[in-house]
């Protein structure tokens, strides 16, 4: 528990100390990611979802004191966005926790979606299938008040966790998320955040573009591991951080997942670590997942907006003294 506890102390600290901590839109501009992805349970795997359950968290400060909300663009399934195999058969149920467990559960903080995940007080509910008015709209949860949400200071405030689930059919629902101060606006609000521990997402169609993900390396981490599913051989996986211009790995193939190993320097330890999966070539609907855990297995936070902002590699020039 040292290890745990020592490393989301100092990524805590980070939040709390970073002018970009008060972004909660998933994805956020900063990714350069489409959309997030879940599929229907009766999918196959190499469609690109390796579970068919997205679990993402918000973060509440406890100075706020208003209602919040968290809104989903497009919910519906089926639709503009969405990803339909044959005859459209699929359904999606969005369901909110807060509470005790919420994050504090293991079961929450897990890879895969098994044992109690859905731990915590179940808030709010709602399952979409075609419905035409919530194509290409927000549908917003709540009013919430923060303190429905667990309150956990390690990770800044109130926790509210929403389960993205594929309950039924093989269509893929392509969603976005905001947590946000108003019910019909994206506001953010101040010191909030939003996380997940692993990503499902949609990368963009045409050749050369790169979506980022941003892990945040606190202290004692020496050594990280990039998990990639289904990336279809579309393209490479480089790491870019202010230590190195760029480790350019292997991309995983079809319906297959491959691990990347990056050792962690001295300079890098407090920063975010930019995650590029860059195209080689034009292709369509190219669904992938992905989670990073630290040389002791455990699993990373991925912040949609960069802890202390976008990495920049930092050239350091040698000068040789001649006496």
């Amino acid at each position: 528990m040292k290890k745990i506890s020592l490393f989301i102390f100092s990524l805590s600290l980070a939040i709390f100390n970073s002018p970009l901590a008060n972004a909660q839109q998933a994805p956020s501009p900063d990714e350069k990611i489409p959309f997030l992805c879940t599929f229907s349970k009766a999918s196959e795997k190499d469609w690109g979802d390796d579970d068919f359950v997205q679990v993402f968290f918000f973060v509440v400060p406890k100075t706020e004191k208003n209602p919040i909300y968290i809104r989903v663009f497009d919910p519906e399934i089926g639709g503009k966005y969405d990803e339909v195999h044959d005859d459209f058969n699929s359904k999606t149920k969005f369901t909110i926790y807060g509470g005790k467990g919420a994050i504090s559960n293991p079961d929450a903080r897990k890879q895969t979606p098994t044992g109690n995940y859905k731990s915590g007080i179940q808030l709010a509910s709602k399952t979409f299938g075609s419905e035409p008015e919530y194509d290409d709209k927000w549908y917003t949860f709540g009013p919430f008040n923060p303190v429905e949400g667990e309150l956990q200071s390690d990770y800044g405030g109130y926790v509210f966790k929403l389960i993205i689930d594929g309950v039924e059919g093989n269509d893929g629902n392509l969603y976005r998320l905001f947590l946000s101060s108003l019910p019909n606006e994206n506001k953010p609000i101040e010191g909030g955040n939003a996380f997940a521990f692993e990503y499902s997402l949609r990368l963009a169609d045409a050749k050369g573009s790169i979506s980022h993900l941003y892990p945040f390396v606190g202290k004692d981490i020496t050594a990280v591991v990039i998990n990639v599913f289904d990336f279809d051989d579309d393209g490479i996986l480089r790491v870019v951080s202010v230590a190195k211009k760029g480790d350019i790995t292997k991309s995983s193939g079809n319906g297959v997942w491959l691990e990347n190993k990056h050792k962690i320097v001295p300079d890098e330890i407090n920063t975010s670590l930019d995650v590029q999966f860059v195209k080689q070539q034009d292709s369509k609907n190219n669904n992938i997942v992905v989670y990073i855990t630290n040389q002791y297995g455990e699993l990373m936070p991925f912040y949609t907006t960069p802890i202390g902002g976008v990495p920049k590699y930092k050239f350091k020039i040698g000068v040789k003294v001649e006496n």
